[in-house]
């Protein structure tokens, strides 16, 4: 998942949590004040109750009359009076059911509430001379229920449009906020081998961005010294370091054709002249090992396929190694064409395949070498499997380093940079090897490559 989505997430997170919590509070305090002002209604029904029946009269009358006209009746309302007798317990009728612990809450504290379901009660206790008593109003707030739904569900509702509005307001900050990066890698993407003094805009400020694009432009500078620094290299000792090897060679096959020499001066110069074209074999193998290390865009591109280039790599092999066996596995080849093309350049893909192809047939002595190619998740892959003398578990790791050579292939010529040129290649063509060996046994090697 890209930054800028897990920063939208983030955002939304954080702001439903916020709004959970806003409505939450609204919710409690809401539910809290219609409540507490119901039972505020019923007090003062309590109140008018208990004067009515406390001091009958013409004034209780005319507080009666006065809650008639002004105050509604509420939804089930009901008065209760009851008196506590000399036993301290209240005389309540065997008709009328009542909460015991809500009745002793009224005689302990001298007021009580009481919510049992969707009915209220609030009760006083009143004292008048040597008589005590308690008056209970009951009533339904369908209404106050009511207004707490609506608000339930203009919260939820409310909630809902407002997370669609943050998310895509959190869209477009994180937009807006990662455009200099996006801008950033756009302009990395489009620099290669080719244009290394490219540079990025310097952005003014110093935020993190800035300081992202000056790093970056420091390690273009090293880089494009490294490559100039290379290519001078690989462009110079192509030419300087050929033409002394070749006169040398030369002037060695023209010695030893010479019919004077006498046996020990033919076996001088036959030993120089070995040495030297395994110099010259070296040579051409690291100057190849150097350019693979270039930008693929410098190569010739065109389609290639695996299975031609298989055939073509096993025959190249035999020609240099007659006695070597190589049988090709084509059982598990894929029926549709495109799925045998990838994109590269077929001299480097060659070398890469008959480097890995040669090394099986050395190693195992010309055993049975077998080459097997199919198709698995939009990729060619090319196990080559040899029965030779395998690698040991603990030089696996070291074997794609140049100049390494297991510790037990002295017994075999080679300059240990056949591997390592294999492993630039493939990596030149964006896929990647795979190894397994087993001492005694042999080895496989798996050639990843992407479908073109």
């Amino acid at each position: 998942m890209k930054i800028q989505s897990k920063i939208t997430l983030l955002f939304l997170l954080l702001s439903g949590s916020i709004l959970v919590l806003l409505s939450a509070s609204t919710f409690y305090f809401a539910y809290k004040f219609s409540f507490d002002d119901f039972y505020k209604r019923l007090e003062a029904r309590v109140n008018i109750y208990a004067e009515v029946h406390l001091s009958p009269g013409a004034k209780s009358q005319a507080t009666l009359d006065v809650r008639n006209k002004y105050l509604e009746k509420l939804e089930a309302e009901k008065e209760y009076f009851f008196i506590i007798n000399k036993n301290g317990k209240a005389e309540i009728p065997a008709n009328v059911k009542m909460d015991g612990n809500f009745v002793k809450d009224i005689m302990l504290t001298g007021h009580a509430h009481l919510k049992d379901k969707n009915t209220f009660y609030a009760g006083s206790l009143f004292s008048k001379g040597d008589v005590k008593s308690i008056v209970v109003v009951s009533a339904s707030n369908p209404a106050g229920f009511q207004e707490l739904q609506d608000l339930q569900e203009i919260l939820i509702y409310g909630f809902l449009l407002a997370m669609v509005l943050v998310y895509f307001i959190g869209k477009i900050f994180s937009f807006y906020t990662f455009q200099p990066v996006r801008r950033i890698i756009n302009n990395v993407k489009n620099i290669t081998a080719n244009n290394l003094h490219f540079r990025l805009d310097e952005l003014s400020g110093k935020d993190e961005i800035a300081e992202l694009s000056l790093t970056f432009n420091d390690m273009l500078n090293r880089l494009e010294t490294a490559f100039e620094t290379q290519n001078n290299f690989v462009s110079n000792a192509s030419h300087e370091l050929r033409t002394p090897l070749t006169v040398i060679s030369s002037e060695l096959e023209l010695a030893l054709n010479k019919q004077d020499l006498n046996p020990q001066q033919r076996e001088i110069l036959s030993t120089v002249y070995s040495e030297s074209e395994k110099l010259r074999q070296m040579l051409n193998s690291l100057l190849t090992l150097a350019q693979s290390g270039f930008d693929g865009k410098r190569q010739n591109w065109e389609s290639i396929r695996i299975d031609e280039l298989v055939l073509t790599a096993s025959e190249a092999v035999k020609k240099v190694i007659p006695e070597s066996e190589i049988y090709i596995d084509f059982e598990s080849i894929p029926e549709d064409e495109g799925l045998l093309l990838v994109k590269g350049n077929s001299n480097l893909l060659l070398l890469a395949i008959s480097n890995i192809i040669s090394n099986a047939c050395k190693y195992s002595n010309n055993k049975v070498v077998k080459v097997a190619l199919s198709a698995e998740n939009k990729k060619i892959i090319i196990a080559i499997t040899d029965q030779g003398i395998g690698i040991p578990k603990t030089e696996l790791q070291h074997i794609f380093e140049p100049f390494f050579r297991a510790s037990n292939a002295h017994d075999f010529e080679g300059h240990g940079v056949g591997l390592p040129l294999t492993l630039n290649i493939i990596r030149l063509h964006k896929g990647s090897l795979g190894i397994s060996s087993e001492v005694g046994t042999g080895t496989e090697i798996k050639v990843f490559l992407p479908l073109g």
